[in-house]
């Protein structure tokens, strides 16, 4: 087993001073002597690959069993599904790559349905990234490489052909490029302010008009998709006070009165982890009901739970959820976090936290029977822009769109100029991401008809359902 070699993130010392950013720059270039760019271009998986069943079946230990057969239904519902689940899969392949040894914090899944619209505690929509059970220190271009692997497979299922795949892929790469070059000369905190607002004018790129739409409707729906409007389609009255959640087995069942005791206690402690003035907020509301509730489809058979709270009425709800955190799939491979990363639920709320511009004001972490949980709003003005309908110049654009945004998420704790100059002006690193990425997506394919044929053997048991993409 491979650990990825990085080099050390900068220690945490006020007295010392930053190397200018245009050295930074040039020793990035420099590192394509030791990795060239071009060395990105080749997958052909090794013949010590693990059997990624296995990985498979080794990542399903721990999870709830009943959910398991679920989580291979979902995972065989199509290649993209398929890669969005097997986050493993994908990591014990990355780490026999070459990488040029500049860390960030990752977000370990950057996959192309893994951005979207949410709401900043000022109540603003904005574009970014936004799961975060897997991020970690590693290298930046697993990220990327994970980004562009989803474009690939992506246009596959929308019908593209291997040449519109491409130009898919190099747009999203030179997202990425052009975004970090840009901020590699910008001040700190100046990258730190930086918010990516849909339906504004991006001075970077010009929106197509079928581009222009598709955001503005996915606008629309995040405005409408908050506490109020999730109340009714989940939750029955039974008379003031009265709201319970509605079974919607397998995705929403009731648990026993002893879980919510438990639910109720892990959140009390999970106050502990908010800011003195947000935690006054939340001892304002109390607990109505609690239901397990199944989400994604890589998430599939860990425990998550959705409460249901209200502060001073019935109109004025509050959705959390307490999500359970296991390690990421990238932690073989990559160096040991400190110590206080150990809690599983603190790495992803950190991680989140620095990767994205403005992060849920009710983020936070606690415990529960040994096990370690993050808690977030559950409905947040959030809304993913229907990837499945893209073509063209929107699909070319969302995934520029999406390598800018994680440019931007690398740029608030890793090095941009080193980034920068390693990915260089030209077009290198673009076409050796595509030719690698088309490798990896016919690999996908492969893998997933692998796990068709075990089910169809009864090797592998699965529960055939549609991906709700939750």
């Amino acid at each position: 087993m491979a650990i990825a070699k990085l080099e050390p993130m900068q220690l945490f010392d006020l007295g010392s001073k930053m190397v200018p950013w245009e050295q930074r720059h040039a020793e990035g270039k420099v590192l394509r002597r030791r990795v060239p760019r071009e060395s990105h271009a080749e997958w052909k998986p090794g013949k010590n690959r693990p059997d990624p069943l296995k990985l498979l079946a080794a990542s399903n230990k721990g999870r709830q069993e009943h959910l398991v057969p679920l989580r291979m239904g979902r995972m065989a519902a199509s290649p993209f599904a398929f890669l969005r689940g097997s986050a493993c899969v994908m990591a014990a392949d990355l780490s026999t790559l070459p990488i040029s040894g500049i860390p960030v914090v990752m977000a370990g899944d950057a996959h192309i349905n893994n951005f979207g619209m949410y709401g900043t505690p000022q109540r603003e929509l904005v574009f970014d990234m936004n799961d975060f059970d897997e991020a970690t220190l590693g290298p930046w271009e697993w990220d990327l490489k994970r980004l562009v692997a989803s474009v690939n497979v992506a246009g596959r299922q929308n019908g593209l052909n291997r040449r519109e795949r491409a130009a898919g892929v190099m747009r999203g790469v030179e997202g990425y490029r052009l975004n970090v070059n840009r901020l590699q000369s910008m001040g700190v905190l100046d990258v730190w302010y930086l918010h990516a607002y849909p339906g504004r004018d991006n001075p970077m790129v010009k929106l197509d008009p079928k581009s222009k739409a598709i955001f503005a409707k996915t606008m629309a729906k995040a405005l409408r998709t908050d506490n109020r409007a999730l109340l009714p389609k989940v939750a029955d009255n039974a008379g003031p006070g009265k709201w319970r959640f509605r079974s919607d087995p397998p995705v929403l069942t009731s648990v026993p009165s002893a879980t919510k005791d438990k639910v109720i206690d892990a959140l009390n402690r999970y106050s502990l982890t908010l800011s003195r003035e947000r935690r006054m907020m939340l001892g304002r509301y109390h607990v109505a009901d609690i239901a397990h509730r199944v989400v994604g489809v890589g998430s599939v058979g860990t425990r998550a739970y959705l409460v249901l709270l209200f502060g001073i009425g019935d109109d004025d709800p509050l959705f959390l959820q307490v999500k359970e955190s296991v390690s990421p799939a990238v932690a073989p491979y990559v160096p040991r976090l400190p110590e206080e990363f150990r809690h599983q639920g603190k790495r992803v709320v950190v991680g989140q936290r620095a990767l994205q511009a403005s992060s849920d004001p009710m983020l936070g972490y606690t415990d529960m029977d040994g096990r370690d949980y993050m808690v977030r709003q559950m409905k947040n003005l959030k809304a993913s822009i229907p990837v499945e309908f893209l073509t063209g110049a929107s699909f070319n654009f969302y995934a520029w769109a999406c390598g800018a945004i994680l440019a931007r998420a690398h740029s608030r704790t890793g090095d941009p100029a080193r980034i920068a100059g390693y990915c260089g002006n030209s077009t290198a690193l673009d076409e050796a991401l595509a030719e690698w990425a088309e490798s990896y997506g016919d690999q996908t394919e492969q893998d997933h008809a692998r796990l068709l044929a075990s089910i169809k053997r009864g090797q592998t048991k699965a529960d055939i359902q549609s991906d709700d993409g939750s």
